[in-house]
């Protein structure tokens, strides 16, 4: 695997970008470190959400159901980290990149938004998203408003009564998309994998799936969290994605 450092390194990001721009179906799989930039803190970091409230206490499917009102407590604050946040240039830089015919899709692991704020079209959200509200008595789905998480009372389904709850994926829940994306996964080439150590399934397959049928890797991380699965013909960009990412963009544009 070849580990990329300073985005100055002009040779090792024209042989990368000329390596997306052949690939016949590169697909982009994402996790928090991509919005991280945008204000978003990884949910596992020192002050993250999960370090305020427990996920065994807050956020399972059980929980929700028995005491909704427990679960919104977690839901408002979370609401308030995503509130007004805009994308960055990363992923503004997988936009470019899909519109430019040089990536198929985007498998993300976030409920932000920010790839299709970003331009981003084919784009399958594996944990739900937080801007539509979801009846699980009814199955409707509602956009959200900032009432719904300014407001003290719970909301509840206008069709049947039953209490929302964000269209985010609780533990206890199914993931989203899961044969979408082994459809899209299917024939891909070239995976990069952006701000996640892919370590939580199905996410956590994909990777290995890809080299298993003789595609190739480029992982954007701070640290190295793939070399059990990379190897020769692989890169790591170590570093800031908002940083070697748009550099990439830049680099494809130029060969």
């Amino acid at each position: 695997m070849q580990t990329i450092t300073r985005t100055s390194d002009d040779a090792a990001y024209a042989d990368a970008a000329a390596l997306l721009r052949a690939a016949k179906k590169a697909v982009a799989l994402t996790g928090a470190g991509i919005s991280v930039g945008s204000g978003i803190p990884d949910f596992r970091s020192p002050g993250g959400l999960w370090t305020r409230f427990s996920p065994e206490e807050y956020a399972t499917i059980e929980v929700f159901r028995r005491n909704p009102a427990k679960a919104w407590e977690l839901f408002r604050a979370l609401g308030a980290v995503l509130v007004g946040k805009e994308a960055n240039a990363a992923h503004h830089a997988l936009a470019e990149f899909e519109q430019r015919g040089w990536l198929h899709a985007i498998i993300t692991q976030n409920i932000d938004n920010l790839h299709q704020q970003a331009g981003s079209r084919q784009v399958f959200e594996i944990h739900g998203d937080h801007q539509h509200l979801h009846c699980l008595q009814c199955g409707a789905i509602v956009p959200t408003v900032p009432d719904h998480f300014e407001e003290t009372a719970i909301p509840h389904c206008a069709a049947c009564g039953f209490p929302l709850k964000p269209n985010v994926v609780l533990f206890g829940e199914a993931v989203r998309d899961l044969e979408a994306i082994h459809a899209c996964i299917a024939g891909c080439d070239l995976l990069l994998v952006i701000g996640t150590s892919a370590q939580v399934y199905p996410a956590a397959a994909l990777p290995s799936q890809v080299r298993r049928h003789g595609g190739r890797i480029m992982e954007f991380n701070r640290e190295a969290a793939l070399r059990a699965v990379t190897g020769p013909g692989d890169f790591l960009f170590q570093g800031d994605v908002l940083q070697t990412l748009p550099a990439l963009a830049a680099a494809c544009r130029r060969v």
